[in-house]
């Protein structure tokens, strides 16, 4: 290949990630297809269909001419605050992760994501772990092939961890969540004691799905989300999917018996699409375009489902929207909605876990994974394995796999390394509302009205916008003023629940 310049190198390699970008994105939506619209029938259509997008993709970032291109630009150019260092920074680092994959392998690995999610729906509904165990197998035999050649880590779990948090490693979510648990599990301890003896009023149902999703639709409004560059859908798992800035899709799940699941659902999914939504339109169509780090995601989707939608000001706007879609519930005041909405109980799905006991949930998932990962734990003994850390986490056993081990959709999806990045972004998300506080003031009385506009408009500035340019250290660091730390959340915690439960 004829050498080339600078100049030339960098606009050859922005071009060149624009057409990664716009294969990757494909194969988004035809993910969330495969999860919400296609028929059971096409499936296994899909996975070839999903493979070949992945495989091409993965075969323009891989070419030697990126590598060309890279060399020619120096290593200076991924310094800086600029679009193009981040990019820089950004392909260096994927391509490194990929060049040692080939594109069958690739092309593998997802035809049997695609399978292997249809697999765990089926599981799922009959609550069935051995129907799934070939699938996970599969799927834990080519993880580790993946993680032996995307290069050599401190921690074989490196390698995963470093696919949704870049610049973390598995020492750094150690010491968090060491610090975490050793704050958390007396908290839970005394908060679970205080809540057994009071009586929390709870809304009368059944909660009919349409009147639901009428409520999730206008919690997201208020949050700023724009339907007219979005939609919400159903799914077994709920998820979003940001195919472009101006097409952001949310699921989530119903339950008659349940009305908060589907609405905290909504906002969790509705905080990761605001994400996706403003960044920065300088950035559209490039990788760049995205969250920063997985962790700063969920910080977005925990800050609005828990900060916002579990708080009491929140409930003064909602809480009349409430009774009028369900009448027959009770007609209980905005104060017992918010207790409701608080109420601490050891349960088994995470996806629908109070704020206080949610990040046990994650730690219970990430010591198993590593456990897989290094081979001292075995597909046929998870579901034990799942059972003997939730009594020692939570104290309490799943009394069957579909409340246990075949909970969630991320290991049939080969999301291994994601689970920390939820417990993560719950500490973010702390450091980030207290940071919004002192700089907005005004954020709660705004939120009583319904109005998200000012919370937004400061995320938007000092977390959004910068899309995938910062790691999460950093932008936590320039939002925040300091290193990522459990002690924000844990004061945040133990006021918020010592003040509903009289600790």
């Amino acid at each position: 290949m004829t050498a080339v310049g600078t100049a030339d190198a960098a606009a050859l390699l922005r071009a060149r990630l624009g057409e990664f970008q716009a294969l990757v994105k494909a194969a988004d939506l035809l993910e969330w297809d495969h999860e919400v619209m296609m028929p059971r029938a096409g499936g296994e259509a899909r996975a070839s269909q999903i493979a070949a997008v992945e495989k091409a993709a993965h075969s323009l970032l891989v070419a030697p001419e990126v590598g060309e291109w890279l060399e020619a630009l120096g290593p200076a150019a991924g310094e800086g605050d600029g679009d193009e260092a981040a990019l820089a920074r950004w392909a260096r680092r994927e391509r490194r992760r990929r060049v040692g994959q080939p594109a069958d392998f690739v092309g593998e690995l997802a035809r049997h994501v695609a399978r292997s999610q249809e697999v765990w729906v089926e599981a799922r509904r009959r609550s069935d772990f051995a129907l799934f165990r070939p699938a996970l197998e599969k799927m834990l035999e080519l993880k580790r092939r993946q993680a032996e050649l995307v290069g050599a880590f401190a921690d074989p779990y490196d390698a995963w961890l470093e696919g949704f948090e870049p610049g973390m490693t598995t020492a750094r979510v150690s010491e968090l969540f060491a610090e975490l648990k050793a704050g958390l599990v007396p908290l839970v301890r005394d908060v679970a004691g205080k809540a057994a003896s009071l009586r929390v009023p709870e809304p009368r149902g059944p909660f009919p799905v349409a009147r639901q999703r009428e409520l999730g639709l206008e919690a997201a409004r208020a949050m700023g989300f724009d339907f007219s560059r979005g939609r919400l859908d159903e799914s077994a798992h709920p998820f979003s999917s940001g195919i472009a800035p101006g097409d952001v899709r949310l699921t989530t799940r119903y339950r008659e018996d349940l009305p908060f699941s589907a609405l905290f659902g909504v906002m969790h999914e509705a905080g990761h699409g605001l994400y996706e939504q403003n960044v920065a339109p300088e950035l559209e169509g490039t990788p760049l375009a995205a969250g920063a780090t997985m962790a700063l995601h969920e910080s977005q989707s925990r800050l609005w489902e828990n900060q916002v939608g579990r708080g009491r000001e929140w409930w003064a706007f909602l809480a009349p929207r409430f009774r009028a879609l369900f009448p027959e519930s009770g007609g209980l005041s905005a104060g017992e909605l918010h207790r409701a909405a608080n109420r601490v109980e050891l349960s088994h799905i995470r996806v629908e876990a109070d704020e206080l006991t949610y990040s046990l949930h994650v730690m219970l998932r990430f010591d198993l994974e590593r456990a897989l990962l290094s081979g001292d734990l075995k597909a046929a003994d998870l579901p034990a394995a799942w059972a003997a850390k939730s009594q020692e986490l939570l104290g309490i056993v799943p009394p069957d796999d579909a409340r246990g081990v075949l909970q969630d959709t991320h290991w049939a999806s080969g999301l291994f390394g994601y689970f920390p990045t939820y417990a993560v972004g719950n500490m973010i998300s702390a450091q980030l509302w207290e940071a919004a506080l002192k700089a907005e003031p005004g954020i709660p009385e705004a939120l009583s009205r319904g109005d998200g506009a000012p919370l937004l408009g400061w995320l938007r500035e000092n977390v959004h916008r910068h899309g995938r340019k910062y790691g999460a250290e950093e932008l936590v660091r320039r939002a925040c003023g300091g290193p990522i730390s459990p002690k924000p959340y844990l004061d945040y915690l133990r006021a918020k629940f010592g003040a509903l439960y009289g600790l």
